[in-house]
């Protein structure tokens, strides 16, 4: 059976922007993630899914 989120952050991002150069990647990005909960991260090509993974690891 999968564990129920216990209400406690373990991932929280506020405002979180990134920049290549004059790219900017990411924009004002805010994601809270509870321990035990999990999540998916889906989108397009080129939509900054593994930018933001390796911004978070």
């Amino acid at each position: 059976m999968a564990k129920k989120p216990n209400g406690e952050n373990v991932i929280r991002i506020e405002g979180m922007h990134k920049w290549f150069g004059n790219f900017h990647a990411l924009k004002d990005i805010d994601l809270e993630v509870a321990q035990g909960e999990k999540i998916v991260i889906c989108g397009p090509s080129g939509s900054g899914k593994s930018t933001l993974i390796r911004c978070i690891n």
